[in-house]
């Protein structure tokens, strides 16, 4: 019956036939899009004013109201999940504060302040991050000139994107107790050239206890000093410093800023830069590297996966993983993550939610038939398999192997079913 529902749909879910096979419609050339992850290519595309970030404009008026308002908080924890714009907003907010001409919405761009945030090189503007230390004396400063390269390469930037900038080796990103040394002796000397002097610390999570050496100079700074944190998870900060910051939350991108992005900036067809910001989850990161990647019709080749799998075809089963194993390991996490997402939507159809359900036409018609045809336990087992995969993937796991594994427990878990519905 599974097979039928989506047998009549053959046309539009072969993965080789679909109409959301993206390949051929992206735009771009190499030459135009940022490598995010190697030094060979950078693109000067950093957006230093508010009006260059995708969305956020409720915290962007904030961020400003603050200003000319005189109420700047000399700690501010700037608390974003990835690809959210968290630190882009930091470094504009930054701009702002020390430009010479302000502008009722923005910084001015043209001064000499903007113009030294441009380049990341303004005297009074320092930046403290995660590294991997070679030597203990190592500090942010020593890999000054990659931070360049990777924020103005790409300022939504995520941990990954920066190992790919370092020689990391095996080794632990951390910020170091030389490093929190540096930042004390940075920030214990009056601003050099604007108002203020502002640390914008990037992802205080992979501070250890010797970020309590900080606590001093966060609390009773020097006049117009101010401390940036830009972090994603509030719950691997040292309390000690989470207590003596003023919090500013801000949410994942929406579905339509993401959407609007990819097309008016990278010139995509609405229907991949659909399929892209559904699959991102609000991270315009992980959506610039999708980007990068390309997509191979995902919605597809997950649907034409589980007709194989209901069918219990195990040749074709095997030729089909021979094919996913050779996507590339971003293109297998996407894969993975699109059928993750794709059940979840088809779980809220079955609950009686489908009003909260955000998918493409074709594919919400394709979602509507399966629901006739598998049940919510189905669903969510074939979820957490799913889930499962991406985590091995992640850790390098051998794919063809990966994916068979999890093509046999799909099997059982769509065929286990009928054979009860069966023999009731």
């Amino acid at each position: 019956m599974l097979e039928g529902a989506f047998n009549k749909d053959r046309g539009s879910c072969c993965c080789f036939q679909s109409k959301y096979q993206y390949r051929n419609t992206f735009s771009f050339g190499l030459s135009d899009f940022p490598d995010f992850r190697t030094k060979k290519q950078i693109t000067k595309f950093a957006p230093m004013q508010f009006k260059q970030i995708v969305g956020q404009d409720a915290i962007k008026q904030r961020l400003i109201n603050s200003v000319n308002e005189n109420r700047v908080s000399h700690a501010q924890l700037f608390l974003g999940p990835g690809g959210s714009g968290s630190l882009p907003l930091a470094v504009a907010y930054a701009q702002y504060l020390s430009c010479e001409d302000k502008q009722p919405d923005d910084s001015c761009g043209e001064c000499s302040s903007c113009r030294k945030y441009q380049k990341l090189m303004h005297p009074d503007l320092h930046f403290s991050y995660p590294f991997f230390a070679k030597h203990k004396d190592d500090t942010a400063l020593t890999f000054i000139e990659q931070w360049r390269d990777a924020f103005i390469a790409n300022p939504y930037l995520s941990l990954d994107t920066w190992r790919g900038y370092l020689d990391a080796e095996n080794k632990q990103a951390n910020i170091n107790i030389a490093e929190c040394h540096q930042i004390i002796k940075k920030l214990s000397f009056k601003p050099f050239e604007s108002t203020y002097k502002v640390l914008i610390l990037w992802l205080p999570e992979y501070l250890d206890k010797s970020g309590n050496a900080l606590l001093k100079i966060i609390e009773e700074p020097q006049p117009n000093t101010l401390f940036l944190l830009v972090a994603q998870n509030q719950d691997l900060i040292l309390s000690t410093i989470l207590s003596r910051t003023q919090l500013i939350k801000i949410p994942a991108l929406s579905y339509n800023d993401i959407k609007d992005h990819l097309i008016e900036k990278y010139n995509q067809t609405e229907p991949a830069a659909a399929e892209i910001a559904y699959l991102c989850n609000g991270n315009l990161s992980e959506a610039l590297v999708m980007l990068q990647e390309g997509s191979n019709g995902f919605h597809g080749q997950f649907v034409q996966w589980l007709r194989l799998c209901f069918a219990n075809k195990g040749i074709e089963v095997m030729a089909f993983v021979d094919q996913l194993s050779k996507m590339g390991r971003e293109n297998q996490k996407n894969f993975l993550r699109y059928g993750i997402s794709f059940l979840r939507e088809c779980c809220l159809i079955l609950s009686g939610a489908g009003s909260l359900v955000h998918l493409p036409a074709q594919e919400l018609e394709t979602a509507q038939k399966m629901t006739n045809v598998m049940n919510i336990s189905q669903a969510e087992g074939i979820i957490s398999e799913l889930e499962k995969a991406h985590y091995h993937i992640e850790r390098n796991a051998n794919p063809k192997i990966l994916f068979l594994d999890v093509s046999l427990l799909i099997i059982k878990l769509l065929n286990l079913s009928i054979r009860q519905g069966a023999g009731t």
